[in-house]
């Protein structure tokens, strides 16, 4: 059964708006000039470190800075660093921090700071376990200066210290860096062009955030995530609206300034309305993928995780995500298809079974008919239609699917158990990344294994040992070899399900003018007349 984007939002229970128009206006009487922004989902998670997740990764970029950024042609640049030197043999890097850095409380930025920060992050992300994995020593020389001592060198210095996507290494004071990785920081000091607002948040309603009179920028143009972080306005409001239609008309009444993640199947009228721009914001696009949790029944066999990958039609997910007009493309590659790639399904081994071989393959798996837990996002337009598609395949594969409406905050929660989904737990998810953040093993956190897995917790050694010989080969061929290999491995473990790839737009006032395309969402350089 195909299942039509008209079905699927006839499917959706429109929530109530958060705020009256004159609330929100009411939220907004500050002086200055104000960004009224919907973003992509309700704020919960304040700590992007602690955390993948895309609405704590655009709040981080409003609060927090990095070492180095990635310019619009994605190379590493420096950012907070103002100078940095590399040995001739590659093992030692001295970096000295830019002039003039401070802290929201007012303190100064040391490199005792900027050394936690990276041991944090690092036992968080997967680049950065690769990092801190081939380091002798990471020390401050000074309030101003660190080093970084490796015992090989590496080519992915500056690309991981400069890493766009979650989990994006920001800088953070000392005290709040050592913080137990595991556990999330709950106070917001960064160093960025904006400080947070605690005292104006309110969850669920709206996050506030004010131009940090103390930044310096860099010199340079903005380009992408690198260069002058220049703010040109005095407040951003961040304004959750659930209602999709909420949000489009109070971006065309002009209540709002900017949507995030616009609803797919209202752009076509966004894009008619006098007054408003409708872009693509990130130049690669994202893939949209399928979570399943490898660590209870029936999806802990290998058997069971394919039968279910058999019942996926890509095309039916992007046409529910995306519509006809968006482009989009089927690709069966968990590391992502470039434009000239075909999708590879029989390439990597992706199972075909008609519905009858599926349903026989579950059962033969051990699934005795036990609720399967699908969590719903039904606040976030782009994942729901997702969740809905991928509730129907396991009914036609012949699961008993609970299908447990959620806002996304709430699933991001979640998705952390390890429980059965009996107590609280779950099954499976459907969720998407940047293509920029799982374009290589190295980069891509959701395909990760065994101690290292994202949630689902997959566990196969061989993805990690297959993962380390891509890291350190330098031969492009053997390494061309290696990914092909990976990406069939992960296809037959069934890691996690590709749904297909689609580019993304954003939609915002005519009256904002300085945005700057990237995966993430930035909000310097954005001028409203």
């Amino acid at each position: 059964m195909r299942i039509s984007r008209r079905d699927v939002i006839a499917a959706t229970v429109a929530a109530p708006a958060i705020l009256s128009a004159s609330g929100r206006r009411a939220a907004g009487q500050a002086a200055g000039k104000v960004i009224r922004s919907v973003p992509i989902g309700d704020l919960r998670a304040l700590d992007p470190i602690w955390t993948t997740a895309y609405i704590t990764r655009n709040h981080g970029y409003l609060v927090w800075d990095t070492l180095f950024a990635l310019d619009a042609q994605n190379r590493p640049q420096p950012q907070m660093v103002g100078a940095y030197d590399v040995s001739g043999d590659g093992r030692s890097w001295t970096f000295t921090l830019r002039r003039g850095l401070m802290w929201h409380d007012d303190t100064p930025v040391r490199a005792a700071d900027c050394v936690a920060s990276v041991r944090r992050w690092g036992a968080r992300d997967g680049m950065g376990r690769a990092l801190l994995g081939v380091t002798e020593d990471l020390s401050a020389l000074d309030d101003t200066t660190f080093r970084l001592r490796l015992r090989q060198p590496v080519g992915f210095v500056l690309e991981a210290l400069g890493k766009i996507d979650s989990n994006v290494p920001f800088m953070m004071p000392e005290r709040l860096a050592r913080t137990d990785p595991n556990a999330q920081v709950t106070e917001v000091i960064g160093s960025g062009p904006f400080r947070f607002l605690r005292q104006e948040w309110v969850p669920g309603v709206k996050v506030v955030y004010e131009k940090f009179a103390r930044y310096v920028p860099r010199d340079e143009p903005p380009s992408q995530a690198a260069g002058g972080k220049v703010v040109r306005v005095d407040r951003v409001e961040s304004i959750y609206t659930p209602d999709a239609a909420t949000a489009a008309s109070g971006l065309m009444t002009g209540e709002f300034d900017l949507l995030e993640s616009p609803a797919p199947d209202l752009v076509d009228r966004l894009q008619r309305a006098r007054g408003v721009v409708v872009a693509p914001n990130d130049p690669l696009g994202y893939q949209l993928f399928m979570v399943i949790n490898h660590l209870h029944p029936p999806f802990d066999k290998v058997e069971a995780r394919r039968a279910l990958m058999s019942a996926v039609r890509q095309q039916d997910f992007m046409h529910a995500t995306v519509g006809d007009r968006t482009p989009s493309r089927e690709c069966a590659a968990i590391f992502g298809c470039g434009a000239n790639e075909p999708p590879q399904h029989e390439a990597l081994g992706w199972p075909r079974m008609a519905p009858g071989q599926a349903a026989e393959a579950l059962r033969a798996a051990g699934y005795d008919g036990r609720p399967i837990v699908v969590m719903d996002p039904a606040d976030n337009a782009t994942l729901h239609p997702g969740a809905l598609l991928a509730a129907d395949a396991l009914r036609r594969i012949g699961a008993n699917v609970d299908l447990q409406a959620m806002d996304w905050s709430a699933l991001v929660q979640r998705r952390a158990s390890r429980e059965p989904p009996a107590r609280g737990g779950w099954n499976v998810f459907v969720t998407n990344a940047t293509i920029t953040g799982i374009s290589n093993p190295l980069l891509n956190t959701f395909a990760r294994h065994c101690e290292e897995a994202w949630f689902g917790w997959p566990c196969n050694p061989r993805v990690g040992e297959l993962t380390r010989a891509w890291t350190f080969e330098t031969d492009a061929a053997a390494r061309q070899r290696i990914l092909k290999e990976l990406e069939r491995l992960h296809v037959e473990h069934v890691t996690l399900i590709p749904l297909g790839q689609y580019r993304s737009v954003i939609a915002h006032r005519a009256s904002l003018r300085g945005m700057l395309p990237g995966p993430a969402l930035f909000y310097w350089n954005l001028e409203k007349d």
